[in-house]
C-alpha cells in the first residue's frame, strides 16, 4: 500500500504554491505595468525612431577649363570703294529741272541762274580745317555737323551761296546718287556741292564711316539724317562761306 500525505501537510503545500502563484503575479504585473502606463504606475519613456528619408554623400567639385576668349566681328552692312580721283561729278537730275536750273549742251549739265538778292538771315560756314560745318539763323546756331571735304585741297574756299536744290542728284562720273543735294558753286564745266553720303548702284553708302576727313573729290558731304536737315531748312541764295 501506498503512503498518503497527511491532510496538514497537503493543505501547507497548496498555501505556498498559491503564495508563489500570487508572488509571480504581481510580479508580471509590475513589469507589464512599466510598459503601458494605462495600469496607473511608471510612465514609460518612448524614443521614437524616425525613417532617415535622405542621405549625405561627398560630392567633389566640379573643375572647369577656361575657354578662349572669342572675338567677334561685326559683319559690314555697307560697302566702300574708292574711284580714281576726278575733281567733280557731273549733275544729272532724276526729276525735271527746276526753276532756278537750265540745261545745257548734250552732256545734261546744267547751268545756274544764280539769286542776285537773299533777304534771309541764314547762313551756312564750312570749317575745313575742323572739317565741320556751322549752320546759323541770325546769330543763333542752328545746326553743328561733321562733314567732309575734298582731298588734296580740292574744295575751294571762299563765299558762295546756295545755287540749287535737287532732292537725288546723279554723279554720272562714278555711277551714284547723291541725296539733298544743295549745289553752291561751279568749277569749269561742272559744279561741286553740299550732299549726303553718295549711294551706290547696289545700295551701299560709298565713305561711309569716314565723315570727318577729307574723301571726296570737292563736294562737302555729310551723314544721310544731317543733310536732310540742311536741305529742309537752307533757301535758294542761302550765303555759304567756306574757310580755312
Amino acid at each position: 500500500m501506498s503512503k498518503s500525505t497527511p491532510p496538514a501537510r497537503r493543505n501547507r503545500l497548496s498555501v505556498v504554491m498559491i503564495v508563489a502563484l500570487i508572488i509571480t503575479a504581481i510580479g508580471i504585473a509590475a513589469s507589464t505595468a512599466t510598459s503601458f502606463p494605462v495600469l496607473g504606475l511608471d510612465e514609460a519613456v518612448f524614443t521614437p525612431t524616425h525613417a532617415r528619408s535622405f542621405a549625405f554623400a561627398e560630392i567633389a567639385k566640379p573643375t572647369y577649363t577656361a575657354l578662349s576668349t572669342v572675338t567677334w566681328l561685326p559683319t559690314p552692312t555697307l560697302i566702300t570703294i574708292t574711284p580714281e580721283p576726278m575733281a567733280q561729278a557731273e549733275i544729272i537730275l532724276d526729276t525735271p529741272a527746276s526753276e532756278y536750273l537750265a540745261p545745257i549742251g548734250e552732256d545734261n549739265t546744267f547751268a545756274n541762274q544764280s539769286q542776285s538778292t537773299y533777304g534771309g538771315n541764314k547762313y551756312i560756314l564750312i570749317d575745313i580745317s575742323e572739317q565741320h560745318m556751322y549752320v546759323y539763323e541770325g546769330d543763333m546756331l542752328v545746326f553743328s555737323f561733321v562733314s567732309s571735304t575734298g582731298m588734296n585741297n580740292s574744295t575751294a574756299a571762299g563765299n558762295f551761296s546756295v545755287l540749287n536744290k535737287i532732292p537725288s542728284a546723279y554723279g554720272a562720273t562714278w555711277n551714284i546718287w547723291m541725296p539733298n543735294w544743295l549745289g553752291i558753286y561751279w568749277a569749269g564745266g561742272l559744279q561741286n556741292g553740299i550732299h549726303a553720303l553718295p549711294i551706290l548702284s547696289n545700295g551701299g553708302q560709298l565713305w561711309a564711316g569716314y565723315l570727318g576727313v577729307p574723301i571726296s573729290y570737292g563736294c562737302v558731304v555729310l551723314g544721310a539724317y544731317e543733310s536732310q536737315l540742311l536741305y529742309d531748312w537752307s533757301e535758294i541764295g542761302t550765303p555759304v562761306e567756306i574757310r580755312w
